[in-house]
């Protein structure tokens, strides 16, 4: 049987839920190419992180 991976990032002393959001972005490099930036952000900065 497979086993389903669980992330723990959630805050213990939080009983709001969690309180990070892994976020991706493409970005074009200088030749053309897309790739892609993998982050764990706060979840009140998300809206920021794709403003830049």
């Amino acid at each position: 049987m497979a086993k389903k991976a669980v992330a723990g990032f959630r805050d213990k002393t939080s009983t709001s839920g969690r309180s990070h959001s892994k976020v991706i972005k493409m970005v074009k490099s200088e030749n053309g190419s897309y790739t892609f930036q993998e982050e764990m952000i706060l979840n009140e900065l998300v809206q920021d992180y794709f403003k830049k």
